[in-house]
């Protein structure tokens, strides 16, 4: 046996796998939960990164006591984007991790982009846009809105880095997740000194040296491995983002494959082999965590927004798809703007909630739930369009996440796309990648020349049970509905803006 390890830490929980390479099957499997902090301002998501490490040796050490420990070989580490983690001089964390989902430095969006030239001069010279769920506004939040913490950061890490480094004792970054910073140039894959300085030029010696994702961050230390009850050779492979790590696990490492994770947020994502650039900045260019790249768009509110619905009517989630399958396609008019918490694509961070079209006949349960099914749905379309007028277009679409396991979202999002969508067998396609990762990286200090499709292949592999054809009669009729939440979207920014100054 040849045991890898998969971890992925999200926003709500970190999950566990192990996988056995020799049988392309997973093998064991658990998750612990952990919480966002509570009684925070309105558009400030934050968690404490200590949460996250005891999340973390919770489901390795269970994990580990349900296979053989003598084969494990390595742990591949995935982590929600974006997060900022500061340490001090000692490595100890100075403040709580603001999110990807933090939408409170629109202010400092502005100022770097005005510093950098505006935002055309930002997407030519680096290739994405600055955007407030990125690491490198909330750099300059804190040192504009907490110099004493700010005087303090020695080093800046992403979530998963954090919890490489718990593992390891290591700084290290790898393109794929750096990518996510607005810190780097992605053409060129490298930190951007001209950002660097608009921030602070000190920032310079805080950030790790770039690495490519074949790389290993290190060794797990000799405290941990004792925890664990592993090795002290046991490798951690460099990790990535929870959008890297779910693109190897859905095999989305080669052009042609799309892949649409329905969680906290929605991601659409496809792999290149160089980086598609979009000049309204609404897509983003990143790096993969297989040394190419990956274009992605980015919704902030999928399942935040259903399972809102769901908790008002009190429903588990088969009486939720129950209600949703009872009310036709398009819910009598019913139109959603999901805006809970903001919105990233399109960038509309003073974003709310707004549901238009209520009336007599589709004021109820049913059609409520599935007006929100479609409204997620159709926001991450809205992405999906961009990525085809880029070039970047679906003939099928793989789905992951929370919203993949029910039947009737499956469909809406097959009506929706216009496109067959299908899940995979193993879902948890961001821990599976971490440890299809970890295999590969060990492979290729062996042969430099070790492909990543040789172990993707028999892993990731869809679930036919699964597939959903589009229905044409929907289809046209979602096209439509697309176009008028498009407007609306444009509308009520106005709307919006003067929302967030009453609420301040």
């Amino acid at each position: 046996m040849s045991l890898y390890i998969g971890i992925d830490s999200g926003t709500q929980s970190t999950k566990a796998v192990v996988l056995d390479m020799k049988s392309r099957q997973v093998i064991a499997e658990t998750r612990a939960p952990h919480k966002l902090i509570t009684g925070l301002p309105a558009g400030h998501m934050e968690q404490h990164p200590q949460d996250w490490t005891k999340a973390l040796d919770r489901v390795i050490k269970q994990v580990v006591a349900k296979v053989d420990a003598s084969q494990v070989r390595g742990i591949g580490i995935s982590g929600q984007q974006h997060g900022f983690v500061p340490l001090d001089a000692k490595g100890s964390v100075i403040r709580p991790a603001k999110l990807w989902c933090d939408t409170s430095t629109s202010e400092e969006c502005v100022i770097l982009t005005k510093k950098l030239g505006g935002e055309k001069a930002v997407l030519r010279k680096f290739g994405v846009a600055i955007l407030p769920g990125f690491t490198a506004p909330k750099i300059l939040w804190l040192k504009r809105n907490e110099p004493a913490n700010f005087k303090k950061l020695r080093h800046v890490l992403l979530p998963h880095d954090y919890l490489n480094y718990h593992l390891t004792g290591n700084y290290f970054m790898e393109h794929g997740d750096a990518s996510g910073t607005a810190l780097m140039d992605v053409r060129k894959r490298k930190w951007s000194a001209e950002v660097i300085k608009a921030i602070d030029p000190r920032l310079a010696d805080w950030l790790p040296q770039l690495s490519s994702s074949d790389s290993i961050a290190g060794t797990l230390t000799p405290k941990i491995a004792k925890k664990y009850g592993l090795s002290n050779d046991i490798i951690v492979s460099a990790g990535g983002g929870d959008n890297m790590m779910g693109a190897i696990g859905t095999g989305n490492v080669k052009p042609g494959v799309v892949t649409a994770s329905f969680g906290t947020s929605g991601t659409i994502y496809a792999y290149a082999d160089k980086a598609v650039i979009d000049p309204r900045g609404e897509i983003a260019a990143f790096c993969s965590s297989t040394n190419g790249w990956l274009s992605l768009l980015c919704t902030m509110n999928v399942t935040t927004m259903t399972e809102q619905m769901r908790w008002l009517f009190g429903n588990d989630h088969k009486a939720f798809d129950k209600a949703v399958s009872k009310a036709p396609a398009g819910a009598g008019g019913l139109v959603l703007l999901p805006y809970l918490a903001g919105e990233r694509t399109p960038n509309v961070p003073d974003g709310s909630g707004a549901m238009i079209g209520l009336n007599a006949d589709n004021f109820n349960e049913a059609h409520l739930a599935r007006a929100t099914m479609e409204g997620v749905t159709m926001g991450m379309n809205y992405g999906l369009q961009r990525l085809a007028s880029l070039g970047v277009k679906a003939k099928e679409i793989r789905v992951t996440g929370g919203g993949a396991k029910s039947p009737a979202w499956r469909q809406i999002m097959a009506d929706i796309f216009g496109v067959p969508v299908v899940a995979m067998v193993e879902d948890e396609g961001a821990a599976v990648g971490g440890a299809i990762q970890v295999a590969w990286a060990e492979a290729r200090q062996i042969n430099s020349k070790a492909k990543i499709t040789r172990f993707t292949d028999g892993v990731s592999a869809v679930n036919e049970k699964t597939r959903c054809k589009p229905n044409k009669k929907n289809v046209a009729r979602y096209r439509e509905l697309q176009r008028v939440q498009d407007v609306l979207s444009l509308a009520l920014r106005d709307v919006f803006k003067l929302q967030r100054m009453l609420n301040d």
